[in-house]
């Protein structure tokens, strides 16, 4: 089983704890019993270079003669170590955070953009992060900068401007997937900005107000048809009763005279005038 799932990590057992191959041997083995019987005779002294503590939220990689003695990290707590022949690191689990610089990069439709994110990790596995890569969290940063690089370049502008939490997502998978052997475990990445050229927004701008600009067009043009409609049936209404017309006149004149208005044109119908050019 042990072997199964370190060489899914891409590392067997053989290479974590080398003392099952050939153990410390007679050499080792004579040091670190030196090294204990000074420490017994010169104790109490040693005491103070052999109790060690590790933080709550810190794991000890114990090497012994430069090999790992156990598959599991020390801590939290005190342990204890032989001065000459045990070495430790101490690493931090807790949630790292870090900015992806941004990246000018060329998107699938060839627009030129620059992009900037924001990655959270933490060690998953204390060993790996020291066994397996150096300086785990640089590497980590370095690869962030080429995974979004490598992500965005698949995507269009359309899709880089509204489908982020898509594009996150898939950089996620990719990190953690890349670093699952140094014990790096990418909890969130965040796309932070997107940054188009001044001629690009420019155009975009442009774009966007003549859309609106159509789209009023349209919106006028429905309304002048639909008020056309209106009057033709208030004309079908008005031809049928000629009093609703001497009623609308009425009408008129009742809202001009409410502005205070120093002259009111007063309109006339033709059949009145008529009937006083035939007297």
């Amino acid at each position: 089983m042990d072997r199964t799932v370190n060489q899914r990590r891409g590392t067997s057992n053989e290479d974590l704890i080398p003392q099952r191959k050939g153990g410390l041997g007679f050499c080792g083995w004579t040091l670190v019993i030196l090294s204990g019987f000074f420490v017994i005779i010169l104790f109490p002294f040693t005491i103070w270079f052999c109790l060690k503590v590790v933080k709550e939220y810190e794991r000890a990689v114990f090497f012994r003669l430069g090999r790992i003695t156990n598959r599991k990290a020390k801590g939290p707590g005190i342990f204890f170590i032989l001065p000459c022949t045990d070495t430790f690191v101490k690493v931090d689990l807790r949630t790292v955070s870090f900015d992806i610089p941004p990246q000018e990069l060329l998107t699938k439709d060839s627009v030129t953009v620059a992009v900037d994110g924001v990655v959270y990790f933490r060690v998953s596995d204390p060993i790996g992060s020291v066994v397996n890569v150096r300086e785990a969290n640089r590497s980590t940063r370095l690869l962030a900068q080429t995974t979004l690089r490598n992500v965005l370049g698949t995507k269009n502008l359309a899709e880089l401007l509204s489908d982020r939490e898509s594009i996150a997502h898939s950089m996620q998978t990719n990190l953690d997937e890349a670093t699952d052997n140094w014990g790096i475990k990418v909890e969130r990445v965040e796309i932070k900005d997107v940054k188009l050229p001044h001629q690009m927004q420019r155009a975009m701008a442009a774009e966007a107000e003549a859309t609106r600009e159509a789209r009023a067009k349209v919106i006028a043009a429905e309304g002048e048809m639909n008020a056309s409609r209106a009057l033709k049936e208030a004309s079908l209404v008005i031809a049928e009763s000629p009093s609703a017309l001497q009623l609308r006149y009425l009408q008129t004149l009742g809202t001009i005279a409410t502005e205070k208005n120093s002259t009111i044109i007063f309109p006339l119908p033709m059949d009145i005038i008529s009937h006083f050019m035939q007297k």
